[in-house]
């Protein structure tokens, strides 16, 4: 009796130890990078399902007619992506995946050869956008409520220079106001898993277009006084703060309809190829408005969180 319950003890430790492995391995991601990891594998899992093949744990050769399968309507971008998610859920459940097997190396590189690794360029909303933007929101017949949210939404994601997860991230706890604009903590990025967060300012410009006072009159009308800073607004002009399956939990705006929002402003104000824009049209505008505007890139990096100017050049 004794031997039984030293194992069962032992047992039991073995698996509090895999959960909080398991809480820590999810820690060391973005909450959107594991959903977009799950959102991919469950592509391959439900491809695996409809050919009766094994998806977890699996290996190369499935992988790599996966691959194939995604070539023929896919960037070859995503196909890197798809198989880097395949690998880490992989990790994630304690099984190898060797990636670097042949079946799946020499498949990518004959696909890249024929699709190429050319990626359609988004639409930058450079200031002149802008400007069109919260005119035809200003004017246009929706509530209050969305009209608010909207200027405040675009007039923060243009002056903050933030990646879409960051800016929907955002929480009044780590607003810091002061005469000449806000603060603004950004605790987690892409670049930055680790938490050591960076301080990005929004300037009071004290014209139809600044981003604080959109901030303030959206603060405002929402009454938000803590949690997330954007909601959905509903059919009815509720702002939808709390969802029932999140009781007491406040449930912020998520990435597709940040998109939606921005595509359908853009329209509305008659710009061009708005079938380019995405949710990385501010951003990118941002950023090249300030090289074109002459700001240095270490002050752009400063407030984008870029590490290297790789991908600076690249947008502009």
């Amino acid at each position: 009796n004794g031997y039984r319950k030293i194992m069962k003890d032992l047992t039991t430790e073995l698996k509090k130890l895999e959960i909080e492995t398991l809480d820590n391995l999810k820690l060391s991601k973005a909450k959107n990078t594991i959903r977009a990891y799950k959102s991919d594998f469950n592509d391959f899992a439900l491809f695996c399902s409809k050919h009766s093949m094994k998806s977890m744990p699996t290996e190369p050769k499935i992988v790599s007619l996966y691959l194939t399968h995604l070539s023929k309507h896919s960037k070859y971008s995503t196909l890197k992506r798809r198989l880097a998610s395949i690998n880490v859920m992989h990790k994630y459940k304690g099984y190898y995946l060797d990636t670097k097997h042949p079946i799946i190396v020499e498949n990518l590189i004959g696909i890249k050869r024929q699709i190429g690794v050319h990626q359609k360029a988004k639409k930058p909303l450079l200031f002149n956008d802008l400007k069109q933007l919260v005119r035809v929101i200003s004017e246009s017949s929706i509530s209050n409520e969305k009209k608010l949210r909207d200027k405040a939404l675009i007039l923060i994601g243009f002056y903050s220079f933030c990646r879409r997860s960051e800016l929907l991230g955002m929480q009044f706890e780590h607003l810091h106001f002061s005469d000449d604009g806000v603060q603004v903590l950004i605790p987690y990025s892409k670049t930055d898993q680790t938490g050591q967060g960076r301080m990005i300012f929004l300037p009071q410009t004290k014209d139809s277009y600044c981003p604080v006072k959109a901030l303030n009159h959206w603060l405002e009308i929402a009454m938000i006084q803590k949690g997330p800073l954007f909601y959905k607004v509903n059919k009815s002009n509720t702002i939808e703060k709390y969802t029932m399956s999140y009781k007491n939990q406040k449930v912020s705006l998520n990435d597709s309809s940040f998109v939606l929002i921005l595509k359908k402003r853009a329209l509305a104000a008659g710009l061009e190829n708005c079938d380019k824009i995405s949710g990385h049209s501010l951003r990118i505008g941002s950023i090249t408005q300030a090289r074109m505007n002459g700001v240095p890139t270490y002050e752009i990096m400063a407030q984008s969180g870029h590490k290297t100017t790789q991908m600076i050049d690249r947008y502009t």
